[in-house]
């Protein structure tokens, strides 16, 4: 039995204690909200024979953040992006998923799956068309194998685009950047030549089956995100989702756990009701959403114009933010792009769990101001999202003047901002000592 099958029967599973203590929330609410299917538990049995630490994705925990990895065609090997998975599990990736399309893409997803303690997931098109000379030469029995084979390896959800359909392609003709989802431009590619329907469609069934052998989770992908704002909210990318809460429906009666792969460029006007439409249309379904980006003028920034998207997305009610890096629609991401931007999508997520009011959320934020106003440097850096940056540009400031140690009486109470003339805070803490000798 998947963990949907046994929330419905009324069974807490040590994955939905796990989750509930993390999240600091009664077990029995997590296995309500399984079985409501607005929460999943991606955990493939085989991963969690290899110590996956199992991680709840829905409305009513904390908003989760995902790392895409993975090598290509022109960049990237095993070593280096194991150094980049590594890289964002340390600075805090809630799951990762390898979109590796290169060389060696079994060994490294495998390395992958053996070493981190985070759910992994797929896109299994990748494999199939990095096998075939062309994926026009996929058949039915390519998906159902490729789908199993990751299965068997321990990938904890993948993302598969079955609800673009043939009446949807005529959609896309207006749109500025077209499909730029790189599943849903190859299925959409065979369907038009072969002119027959979507075959992950058609066969939805027989990957239910496989996916609940495994209890791996379906990521229902978008292959008509819009690619750009023009492109955003129109006929093609909400015909797709119509078909995305059709198949939730579907995957949830064959015992599956299902959650929603979401649009990539969106205004900030029009967010709320994105995210509304979809819990909406996919019945409660956990909403997965790539950035969205705000705005499409800043190459070499959209990690930042994508964390304003995705903070606003989670407030409304996204479960899970994608990353975005500073190489963005320019280039393979280095560590140090993954870095910056897994930093700056844990900030959205918590950003908007403050906003949500979720259970502890503010008490680091809390303890670092109290921190910030004694001048305990070390603790404010203890408590940063990166203190290693944090420190780094502290020292940077203040050169071999650098005394961050609280128990240090030569310890700086001001920054190099203000200096110790004009620092508001050491002025209002003599201020509250000249009050208390005046009473």
């Amino acid at each position: 039995m998947t963990q949907y099958q046994k929330a419905l029967a009324g069974e807490i599973t040590p994955e939905m204690e796990i989750v509930a203590n993390n999240e600091h929330l009664p077990a029995e609410l997590i296995r309500e909200e399984v079985a409501a299917g607005r929460l999943v538990i991606p955990a493939n049995r085989i991963h969690l024979k290899k110590g996956l630490v199992p991680v709840g994705i829905g409305i009513s925990v904390s908003t989760k953040i995902n790392a895409n990895l993975g090598n290509s065609p022109v960049a990237g090997d095993v070593e280096k992006e194991l150094e980049k998975v590594h890289c964002a599990v340390q600075y805090g990736a809630d799951t990762i998923m390898d979109l590796s399309t290169g060389d060696e893409i079994d060994r490294l997803r495998q390395n992958m799956i053996d070493n981190v303690a985070v759910p992994v997931g797929t896109v299994p098109i990748y494999q199939i068309c990095e096998e075939l000379d062309d994926i026009l030469d996929m058949t039915p029995q390519n998906i159902l194998d490729a789908v199993e084979h990751q299965a068997q390896q321990g990938v904890d959800y993948m993302t598969i685009h079955c609800a673009l359909l043939q009446r949807h392609l005529p959609l896309v003709k207006s749109r500025i950047t077209g499909i730029v989802s790189r599943g849903g431009s190859l299925t959409a590619k065979w369907m038009a030549v072969h002119k027959e329907e979507n075959p992950f469609y058609t066969h939805f069934g027989e990957l239910c089956e496989i996916m609940a052998d495994y209890d791996v989770t379906w990521s229902l992908g978008d292959g008509l995100r819009p690619g750009c704002l023009h492109d955003a909210s129109d006929a093609a990318q909400f015909g797709e989702l119509s078909v995305m809460g059709e198949l939730t429906i579907k995957g949830r009666k064959a015992g599956t756990q299902v959650m929603i792969e979401g649009p990539g460029h969106v205004p900030m006007d029009q967010i709320e009701m994105n995210i509304k439409r979809q819990i909406d249309v996919c019945h409660g379904a956990p909403f997965y959403v790539l950035g969205p980006l705000v705005c499409d003028i800043a190459p070499g920034y959209d990690h930042i114009t994508s964390a304003i998207g995705g903070a606003m997305a989670a407030m409304y009610g996204a479960a899970m933010l994608c990353y975005v890096t500073p190489k963005e629609h320019l280039g393979l991401p280095n560590s140090e792009d993954v870095r910056n931007g897994v930093v700056t999508f844990k900030l959205a997520a918590h950003a908007a769990d403050v906003a949500r009011h979720r259970i502890g959320a503010r008490d680091r934020d809390d303890e670092l101001s109290r921190a910030r106003y004694s001048f305990d440097w070390q603790k404010q850096f203890e408590l940063s999202l990166d203190p290693q940056r944090a420190y780094s540009y502290y020292k940077e400031a203040r050169g071999e003047k650098a005394c961050p140690n609280p128990d240090d009486p030569n310890r700086e109470r001001f920054c190099s901002m203000c200096g110790p003339k004009f620092c508001a805070m050491k002025i209002t803490d003599d201020l509250k000592r000249i009050l208390e000798e005046i009473q």
